[in-house]
């Protein structure tokens, strides 16, 4: 019997991660659950393995990190190394949206920190194992890249900050992200995509502290895609035997789409990885790249 692939979920206690793992898990991959919360994770991890008992499957299991936090990154990281050897997908959910500016643990504003550069240095971390496994990297960006722009003089958007601002920041961030991996990992048979999930009805949004942000996404649930549709290109792009070898692309509805003319400056996504790179060295300050 051959051995089940391998499947890491950021974002996995909630909306479209908790579908996706549950999906993954369907397909037979064994799947682990990356939660920043232990109770939220723990209760999405009897469903993916409810899913994947029902098939057959290895039951999913969870692992705790906070990507708005550099040492739990780090911990999460070296913990994984010691459970798997190889990484077959890694599929970049976790999001934010903040209608207040806030920082994360390293003093990075909120969104770049955890929708970009939480992810990057995950994906340097356990970049190695997704090459062991001629692996796929599949990051959740969207469509709002399109309005946003990288803004190199005031990174942190300590002033003049906006909800709006910074997630398209953080979004196109994402795209530039995923292009330069991509051009880095040619040639080592691993892949990295992004894509636009559409507009899904999950708690982003909605601000855990206040609450603010709940009312709209209840009056707008029913327009809506489900968790369940929103995740569906991810896990194709994921697990497809359609898009191997397919890297660099950014895609919509299971077809590749176009991206805004600053997701496609080669120059920015270069830049963009030095400074990240910069960023997330162990003490470095936001402010010092």
């Amino acid at each position: 019997m051959n051995e089940a692939k391998i499947a890491l979920v950021t974002g996995a206690n909630s909306g479209m991660g908790r579908a996706a793992s549950v999906a993954l898990a369907r397909a037979g991959y064994r799947v682990i659950m990356l939660c920043r919360n232990e109770a939220r994770g723990r209760e999405a991890l009897e469903a993916a393995r409810a899913a994947a008992s029902a098939v057959g499957a290895p039951p999913p299991e969870l692992a705790l990190c906070d990507l708005a936090d550099s040492l739990s990154i780090r911990r999460c990281a070296a913990e994984l190394r010691s459970r798997i050897g190889r990484l077959d997908a890694l599929l970049e959910n976790a999001g934010v949206i903040s209608p207040r500016r806030r920082e994360t643990s390293d003093g990075f504003e909120l969104q770049l920190g955890v929708n970009h550069l939480g992810h990057f240095l995950l994906t340097e971390l356990l970049i190695d194992l997704v090459k062991e496994a001629r692996g796929r990297v599949v990051i959740v960006a969207s469509g709002a890249h399109k309005i946003g722009r990288i803004h190199w003089d005031e990174l942190q958007l300590k002033h003049g900050y906006s909800a709006f601002k910074a997630y398209g920041q953080s979004k196109l961030a994402n795209v530039l992200f995923t292009r330069e991996l991509a051009r880095r990992l040619e040639g080592s048979g691993a892949t990295a995509n992004c894509l636009h999930p559409g507009a899904v009805a999950t708690g982003m949004g909605v601000d855990r502290e206040t609450g603010f942000g709940g009312f709209a996404v209840r009056l707008l649930k029913p327009l809506f895609l489900t968790p369940e549709e929103g995740a569906d290109t991810a896990v194709y792009l994921a697990s497809s035997p359609e898009v191997e070898g397919v890297s660099g692309q950014y895609f919509y509805r299971r077809q590749p789409a176009k991206v805004s003319k600053r997701a496609r400056d080669e120059a920015s996504a270069r830049r963009l990885w030095d400074l990240s790179e910069e960023l997330t060295r162990p003490g470095r300050s936001p402010d010092s790249a």
